[in-house]
């Protein structure tokens, strides 16, 4: 989390809209990540990226219209979110929960 949006996202505010964003995808299809379909959402992504000149903004904080309830995986793959930045990650596990280097790969 940015330094910028920690007072946000900590806000009676966010916590009540992202509340109100959840049950309202759990009552249309059951909680469904909204771009893959396969996986149950985990987080509330905020479609526009959340800047220092719009974190005050409502309209583009609160608005449902804005948001997407996404699974981990596909939130990841967003620019600028997962572990890896949109960077491939240099490490893996394998099925046996080793660690193997990726880059090696």
């Amino acid at each position: 989390m940015k330094a910028f949006a920690k007072q946000f996202y900590r806000s009676k505010a966010w916590r009540a809209c992202r509340a109100a964003y959840i049950a309202q995808r759990l009552r249309i299809d059951g909680g469904l990540c909204e771009e893959c379909r396969d996986q149950q959402g985990y987080i509330v992504h905020h479609l526009v990226q959340l800047t220092p000149e719009n974190i005050g903004n409502p309209a583009v904080t609160l608005n449902h219209s804005l948001l997407a309830y996404v699974c981990k995986d596909c939130h990841d793959r967003y620019e600028g979110h997962g572990l890896g930045r949109g960077k491939p990650m240099a490490c893996a596990f394998d099925a046996s929960g080793q660690p193997v280097d990726r880059r090696r790969l």
